[in-house]
This record gives structure tokens, C-alpha cells and sequence, in this order.
């Protein structure tokens, strides 16, 4: 049931894996996209390359409350034999914030990347978003150095979790 003041209940949330063209997907992520603009300038936005064949090896996971697409993760292999994965493109609405939706859609995805063999989960977030560090860090992610194409970056922040 939904809760009144539009409050969502945890019972109401799925998290669906999807296909890279799915088209809810890429509405999320392009708000997302769209919000980091608002903070960062637009050369330090990690975009997910949708034509780049290798976005095969990614697992999208869209959450859905009700019928209503609110957040969406990926989980893109770093090496061959995916044991180190890295958190791409989480985002909850800004609309269903506040509402566990967050904490479980990581807990799942944290699943997931155990279940295809993963040890370790890396991400990077940025300086100027205070709630994404407090959620990673609530979850037992520590600070690393920053990796890939973070490595000079100074609005990235990086962290890892060992899964084992």
C-alpha cells in the first residue's frame, strides 16, 4: 500500500535487471547525467558509452515502485574474471529520496556482483555529493585511491568494499 504524502513502502520496490536499451533505464540515467551537470563541470562526468559493445558485460538493475521506474545501478566488470567490479550510474529519483530505496538497490546489486564471482566492488563518487559518501560509507565502503580514469581527477573521490 502506498503510504500517504507519497511515501513509498519497501514491500512496493523491485529491482529488475534490464538490457542497456531499455528505455526507462536511460531516462533515469539521463536525469541523473543531467544532475551532475548541475554540480560538476560537464568534462568530469563519467558517462556510461552505450555504443561501446563492452556495455554488454554490464549488469543494469532498474528499481521499480509500483509500475513507476525511481532508481537505477550498474555493475561493470574491471577485470576479466569480474572478481573486481565497479558501481556505475546509482541513482534514486530525487522524488522517492529518503525512502530506503538506496540501501536496498545497493544491497541487491552488492548480491549480484557475489553471486557472478566478485570479491571486490570500487566506485567513484564525487566531492559535491555528500549523501552518495554518507550511503557508500554506511555500507562499509573505505576510501582508496582513485583508479582509471579518476587518477587526477579533483572532484573524484573513490572507494572499494572487499565482498569476501
Amino acid at each position: 500500500m502506498r503510504a500517504r504524502h507519497g511515501m513509498i513502502s519497501n514491500s512496493e520496490v523491485n529491482f529488475v535487471v534490464v538490457e542497456p536499451e531499455n528505455r526507462e533505464l536511460r531516462a533515469l540515467i539521463d536525469r541523473l547525467d543531467d544532475e551532475l551537470k548541475a554540480r560538476y563541470p560537464h568534462e568530469t562526468i563519467y558517462v556510461v558509452d552505450f555504443s561501446d559493445p563492452k556495455v554488454r558485460e554490464m549488469t543494469f538493475v532498474v528499481a521499480y515502485a509500483g509500475d513507476k521506474p525511481v532508481g537505477c545501478g550498474g555493475l561493470r566488470p574491471l577485470d576479466p574474471d569480474s572478481s573486481v567490479m565497479e558501481l556505475k550510474r546509482f541513482y534514486v529519483d530525487p522524488d522517492t529520496r529518503k525512502q530506503g530505496i538506496a540501501n536496498r538497490m545497493l544491497l541487491d546489486l552488492e548480491q549480484k556482483a557475489r553471486a557472478a564471482g566478485c570479491r571486490e566492488i570500487r566506485l567513484e563518487t564525487g566531492i559535491k555529493q555528500p549523501e552518495a559518501i554518507a550511503l557508500y560509507e554506511k555500507h562499509g565502503y573505505r576510501p582508496i585511491d582513485l583508479f582509471g580514469p579518476y587518477i587526477g581527477d579533483p572532484d573524484s573521490l573513490c572507494y572499494g568494499k572487499s565482498l569476501s
